[in-house]
């Protein structure tokens, strides 16, 4: 409903809004509508309409779905025609994919598989056929051979901080300024989109045991933490209700609250969207993308 409410309020000055959902299933590989067009409001005229295809089911990614498909051709010449052919039908005018996950010795299968999506997509006169990575992962997500199987990449400016990792910001200027660089310098700043968060993270002290680690760092933090995705105005309402208000860190120009000891929340807002916008704008890249609407 919120996104909904949100593509009423701001569609008209958006150049695209993914709003279909088709998620390779993990244990055939096959394509099912989880959330066909998930959105109860016209897009507005000019707004071009995007579906997401992604591996992520029940409560994690699969890259063992990309594997077997890729070890498949038949099955994958299918697959990327069933969803080529579901886009179309749709009324999609573009799609973009999202295989988290993996491991560099997945490069192959990687490629098989958005390659063959793009094709099936691209005969239908669908794009532009875009991948999500994650910023800073190189060796498993290489840019150069990624962007010679897709129209963009868009990287994933998200999450600085997570769920389980000690509490911080979302996405500072200077750590997207960093990320962004580096796959800039892979392959130039008109194959990229930005990938900016609009939401922020809650985390209660948790006494349980150990954050868990960063996907590259093997250290994990000292003291455990449980956080839980929240809006801005999930933020704003979390805070007045413990007698607080959001508060700008200096050093992010992230909006955040704590009671120590307790809890601690950060935020994007507006302010701090158009210190990224800015970021990307500098190095190159005009295209943005906002996660999510609602």
């Amino acid at each position: 409903m919120r996104s909904t409410e949100s593509v009423k309020a701001h569609g008209a000055s958006l150049d695209g809004i993914v709003s279909g959902w088709i998620t390779l299933d993990s244990l055939t590989g096959e394509p099912t509508s989880q959330f066909a067009d998930s959105l109860f409001a016209p897009i507005p005229s000019g707004t071009e309409k995007l579906m997401l295809v992604t591996s992520f089911a029940g409560e994690r990614f699969h890259p063992e779905t990309i594997r077997g498909l890729a070890a498949a051709p038949t099955q994958l010449a299918r697959v990327a025609n069933d969803i080529g052919q579901r886009a179309s039908v749709g009324g999609f005018e573009g799609i973009v994919m999202d295989f988290e996950q993996h491991v560099p010795a997945d490069l192959p299968a990687l490629i098989a598989v958005t390659r063959a999506i793009r094709d099936a997509a691209h005969a239908r006169d669908i794009r532009p056929v875009v991948l999500a990575i994650p910023p800073g992962d190189t060796a498993a997500y290489p840019g150069q051979p990624l962007a010679g199987a897709v129209d963009m990449l868009m990287i994933m400016l998200y999450d600085e901080h997570w769920a389980s990792s000690p509490p911080g910001p979302i996405a500072s200027p200077e750590w997207v300024r960093r990320q962004l660089g580096l796959r800039v310098a892979e392959v130039g700043a008109g194959r990229l989109v930005a990938g900016l968060p609009l939401y922020g993270y809650l985390w209660r002290r948790d006494s349980t045991g150990r954050s868990s680690p960063a996907p590259s760092n093997s250290t994990p933090a000292l003291t455990g933490y449980s956080g839980e995705t929240v809006s801005f105005e999930d933020a704003q309402g979390f805070a007045a209700a413990a007698g607080l208000s959001l508060e700008r860190d200096p050093s992010s120009g992230s909006l955040r609250a704590a009671r120590p000891l307790v809890w601690e929340l950060w935020v994007t807002d507006a302010e701090l969207l158009r210190a990224l916008v800015d970021e990307a704008d500098d190095a190159g890249v005009r295209r943005i993308a906002l996660w999510r609407l609602g």
